[in-house]
């Protein structure tokens, strides 16, 4: 039986932690999608792999996947997913040994990480092992130096794509994930704790209410892209109490 471990690093080589450190140095290589030749988010992996073991690091081109929000968005990602699978299959069954793979933040939380370990588990012949990370609302959080919820009030945390329906349904405070665009129209009066690329070289922070830096939430983001060459953002809303 080989080991496949699934790691989570945060946002990067400061964010792995002494478990996630000793999960790396005990592998035969990490696998990894790349997404193009320049793909920056492959070198922020490389570099956790060089500082921590000095891993191999193998890359494998990201099956193509419909990002213009089509009608069915889980069949598209589900075949996606399907494709994905498949490509880490191919390089398992040609390359042994033990192998990790690395997730963004905590592989608990909008993460596909574990989804696709689970297909190629029920192959029967690897184990699983999970070590967590530093999750994006924790980040934020910290940097804002806030609780992400009310004293016995829960907290919803969605993507962007459904913030609406969650603010329809009458949630009121909410970690907001996954973000395309930051479109916050109709929430004037909640305010906002926002984070872009928590951790990398063009962090960048904004908080206060939302008609007040809604435009300064857009400019960030850019920023942030501008700096890193990619950006992942989350946020906090909450609406005003009377």
């Amino acid at each position: 039986m080989r080991r496949l471990v699934v790691i989570g690093i945060g946002m990067g080589p400061q964010h792995v932690t002494p478990e996630a450190a000793a999960a790396l140095s005990s592998v035969d290589y990490v696998l990894s999608f790349v997404k193009g030749a320049d793909d920056p988010l492959v070198a922020v992996r490389a570099q956790v792999c060089r500082r921590f073991g000095d891993v191999p690091l193998v890359v494998v081109p990201d099956p193509p996947r419909d990002r213009a929000d089509p009608a069915d968005y889980p069949a598209a990602v589900r075949d996606w997913h399907a494709a994905r699978v498949a490509a880490y299959r191919q390089v398992l069954t040609e390359r042994p040994g033990d192998v990790a793979l690395l997730a963004w933040g905590d592989p608990s939380l909008y993460d596909s990480t574990l989804r696709l370990v689970d297909a190629l588990a029920a192959d029967g012949d690897v184990t699983v092992e999970v070590v967590a990370g530093i999750s994006a609302p924790q980040l934020l959080a910290a940097r804002h130096r806030v609780v992400l919820h009310e004293v016995g009030q829960p907290v919803h945390v969605t993507t962007g794509r459904r913030l609406r329906e969650a603010v329809d349904a009458g949630q009121d405070n909410l970690v907001v994930m996954l973000n395309s665009t930051v479109r916050l129209d109709g929430l004037a009066d909640w305010q906002v704790w926002y984070g872009a690329n928590l951790g990398a070289p063009g962090e960048q922070l904004v908080a206060g209410r939302v008609s007040d830096v809604q435009a300064q939430l857009v400019a960030a983001r850019e920023r942030a892209r501008a700096a890193d060459g990619w950006v992942m953002d989350v946020l906090l809303l909450r609406r005003e109490r009377p």
